[in-house]
């Protein structure tokens, strides 16, 4: 279904109800640049990392599940869990997982309080800038607490500039994208009110900065476009 969500006044915050779960698929691909790129290189670093000793992954707000879904067609003996607080997100994510006869586990759970298991990688995109700034941090150690050694954590994240002019056009030339992407200036528009104060982000250097900080090693950017930005932290 085509994303239209946002073609009509909002009355509400952004959440990620029923009606955005129906159409996640098509508004990822939309309003992500390079989406299917940064996907690509999010599941080589995972089964580049998997161990024989616990093969289990993490994705945490896994939406409709497509990373899983990929990663289940390539490593058969990885169990495979998607953590996400979204009813409807999840009933989304079974369809397809059925669909494909993709192996995985999925859980309506809060991230912040989950009981996790050691684990060879986590992953999280576009979930920590819906989380809190003053518990971000607290998650992000409770992940590295929970990885093998030198397991990874893979997480894409949109990213700010604390250079006024240069976020500005940043900001300028993404909603050029959208636009390219069949976005109106109303639907951009109506988005960004509704995502105001829900959506957080850090720049690049304040995402690598709590990595480091929290538990791991080493903390890289290995794909960003203008102000989307996908990290690599070793544990």
């Amino acid at each position: 279904m085509n994303d239209k969500v946002f073609a009509k006044p909002i009355t509400k915050q952004f959440e990620f109800d029923a009606e955005v779960a129906a159409v996640f698929d098509d508004m990822l691909d939309r309003s992500v640049p390079y989406y299917k790129e940064s996907q690509k290189l999010t599941q080589f670093f995972v089964l580049k990392n998997l161990s024989k000793e616990y093969n289990r992954v993490y994705d945490l707000g896994c939406s409709t599940a497509s990373l899983l879904i990929s990663l289940a067609k390539q490593c058969e003996h990885t169990e495979l869990i998607g953590l996400d607080n979204s009813e409807a997100m999840l009933e989304q994510a079974a369809k397809k997982a059925h669909a494909f006869d993709a192996k995985i586990i999925l859980e309506q759970a809060d991230i912040l309080a989950y009981e996790y298991k050691v684990a060879d990688a986590f992953v999280s995109n576009y979930t920590l800038q819906f989380i809190r700034p003053l518990v971000r941090e607290e998650l992000v150690a409770k992940i590295a607490s929970s990885l093998r050694k030198e397991g990874v954590f893979i997480f894409s994240e949109k990213v700010i500039s604390h250079h006024p002019k240069l976020n500005k056009e940043l900001i300028e030339h993404y909603y050029e994208f959208k636009k390219e992407q069949g976005y109106s200036e109303y639907e951009i528009a109506q988005k960004r009110e509704a995502l105001e104060n829900v959506l957080v982000p850090y720049s690049e250097e304040e995402n690598i900065k709590m990595a480091k900080d929290n538990g791991f090693s080493h903390c890289e950017v290995v794909f960003r476009w203008a102000n989307f930005a996908t990290f690599i932290a070793i544990r």
